[in-house]
């Protein structure tokens, strides 16, 4: 498995870590900072799923308004994690 470490922004959170598996499965995710609930709900739905599915289902979601959030913000994270490979 390969760790990753992402830096977020426009979000209240300040370090999104997840690992991906060798089929691009997601485990571990986890935020630093941010509403709890938000977080860790997303870190839990987030477990086991493919990451290009997710990235599908949470890219573009917005937070009040300022073009990105906790999940927005992890789609963009595990798309650079994916073009790291």
């Amino acid at each position: 498995m390969r760790q990753f470490n992402y830096q977020p922004k426009g979000v209240c959170s300040m370090q999104i870590r997840f690992m991906l598996d060798e089929d691009d499965v997601v485990h571990n995710v986890e935020f630093i900072g941010g509403c709890p609930g938000n977080t860790v709900g997303i870190a839990t739905l987030a477990e086991g799923q493919n990451a290009q599915q997710l990235i599908a289902k949470l890219k573009g979601i917005d937070c009040r308004g300022r073009g990105t959030s906790c999940p927005d913000q992890l789609a963009k994270a595990l798309t650079q994690a994916l073009a790291s490979k």
